[in-house]
């Protein structure tokens, strides 16, 4: 990870709002298999976050498939234009080790929204709300469990 990358990171985490969890968004789909869908979907995103704040690459690895593709766009301080970054598995998993070794988990108060965009009965996508900003995230069901294959996020857009 870049070290912009990184100092934006934990610039956001000393200055994100106080959002918490939020009661979890209704199923876009209806009946019993719909609702394991949704809840094995809201798992893998909640995964996915809780993995970062937290630094828990056990949670990672269950939520995300190694092949995954991850591409963002974060604001450099006093700029007004995005900057392009890839993230890697490994660097994924590097990230999260940082974490928990230097004892930067993300606090309570930290924003952790999970929103079902749309839930078939094999491929999902959904929209996260964390401190650095917003993901989408596109899930596959791999025998029986999903897991995230694609992110795009971005940092928060200014203020207006």
């Amino acid at each position: 990870m870049t070290r912009a990358l990184r100092y934006l990171v934990a610039m956001m985490l000393t200055a994100a709002p106080h959002l918490s969890a939020q009661t979890p968004a209704p199923c876009p789909r209806t009946g019993k298999a719909a609702d394991a869908d949704c809840a094995g979907v809201r798992r893998a995103a909640l995964d996915y976050l809780e993995g970062f704040y937290e630094g828990d690459t056990a949670k990672l690895v269950r939520g995300i498939r190694p092949e995954v593709t991850k591409l963002g766009f974060w604001r450099p301080r006093d700029s007004t234009t995005y900057v392009g970054e890839a993230m890697p598995w490994a660097e994924i998993l590097s990230y999260a080790r940082g974490v928990k070794a230097n004892n930067r988990q993300a606090p309570a108060t930290a924003p952790k929204i999970v929103e079902l965009l749309d839930v078939q009965d094999q491929t999902a996508a959904a929209k996260v709300t964390a401190f650095w900003g917003t993901d989408y995230l596109l899930l596959g069901k791999y025998a029986g469990r999903w897991m995230i294959v694609q992110v795009l996020w971005q940092s928060s857009p200014p203020p207006r």
